[in-house]
């Protein structure tokens, strides 16, 4: 009985790692700070709270993101079993039958709810969904293909709440720029680190195709575009009102350009230390966001 209990209980954590819970609990965070302190202009935070559409199209994104880590680890099985066999290892406690299962049910779930929402909230996600798939079926073994659909694919949601608001400006426009661009860079590092599996398993990527140089160029010219653009929205933010999130953007271009050193050097170690400080840089800056929208409300209070 305490076996059979503790193989449920490793089937559990299986299906959490599929669905890469903690990525979307960050994911499901960013979205609710990014859609009140930015894309949210005029709603009050109780009108936000019990908005059914918001908290419905949040719940849509959260679902489909779940699903669509499901079907990109059923497809990079074999890769993840060379570049991740402890995750794989635990995964194995469910079959792939399950895995599948799930994947269905969690997408279905999002669609119901979206179609209850509306029928544009509906083809939204059903559109988003068949991307998903087709990334991981098709399009993640395409050079640099690969690399914008998962950074397209990353951001989709946040454009739906974009839309949803009808909150277009350049502050805006030039923080998703910022955002793509370091996303990109991230997604470009992993696959400098997975070209052996990627060669064996026939995945396409840009270090496989344009070497070592060619992949160092791009790199640079990323981490320097990339800070130029955050030096464009501190100026932006200085001159209307500086804040948190404009002392990030201003930070931000120091460790963007202090960034490329390592490239230089291109091994292995740095790459995948540069790699994970660049997402962490990234969860700063959720956190910047959210404190740039909580002290002022704060202040009201005092």
């Amino acid at each position: 009985m305490k076996s059979k209990g503790l193989y449920r209980f490793s089937q559990f954590i299986s299906l959490l790692l599929g669905a890469r819970v903690f990525v979307l609990s960050f994911f499901t965070f960013t979205l609710y700070v990014s859609t009140f302190f930015l894309f949210n202009q005029e709603e009050s935070l109780r009108n936000f709270v019990f908005d059914i559409k918001v908290n419905g199209i949040i719940f849509c994104s959260v679902l489909s993101i779940a699903a669509g880590g499901i079907i990109n680890q059923f497809y990079d099985w074999d890769k993840d079993s060379v570049e991740r066999p402890l995750r794989v290892r635990l995964q194995s406690f469910v079959s792939q039958k399950h895995f599948l299962y799930t994947y269905l049910f969690l997408n279905a779930l999002s669609l119901v709810v979206a179609l209850f929402l509306s029928y544009r909230i509906f083809f939204f996600f059903l559109f988003y969904q068949f991307v998903i798939w087709f990334y991981s079926h098709k399009l993640s073994k395409i050079a640099v293909v690969n690399n914008l659909t998962y950074v397209a694919l990353t951001l989709y949601p946040f454009s739906g709440m974009l839309v949803y608001y009808q909150h277009f400006s350049v502050r805006i426009m030039a923080m998703a720029v910022f955002l793509f661009l370091i996303l990109w860079e991230v997604d470009v590092m992993k696959d400098v680190l997975t070209q052996r599996s990627d060669k064996i398993f026939n995945y396409c990527t840009l270090p496989i195709v344009i070497g070592k140089r060619g992949t160092q160029v791009v790199l640079l010219l990323l981490l320097l575009l990339n800070a130029a653009t955050a030096v464009f929205i501190y100026y932006a933010d200085y001159i209307q009102q500086a804040g948190v999130l404009s002392i990030y953007f201003l930070v931000s271009a120091g460790v963007l350009l202090l960034s490329m050193i390592p490239i230089f050097s291109f091994n292995r170690k740095n790459i995948f230390w540069l790699m994970n400080l660049l997402r962490f840089w990234i969860f700063i800056g959720v956190l910047a966001m959210f404190l740039d929208g909580v002290i002022p409300l704060l202040k009201t209070f005092l």
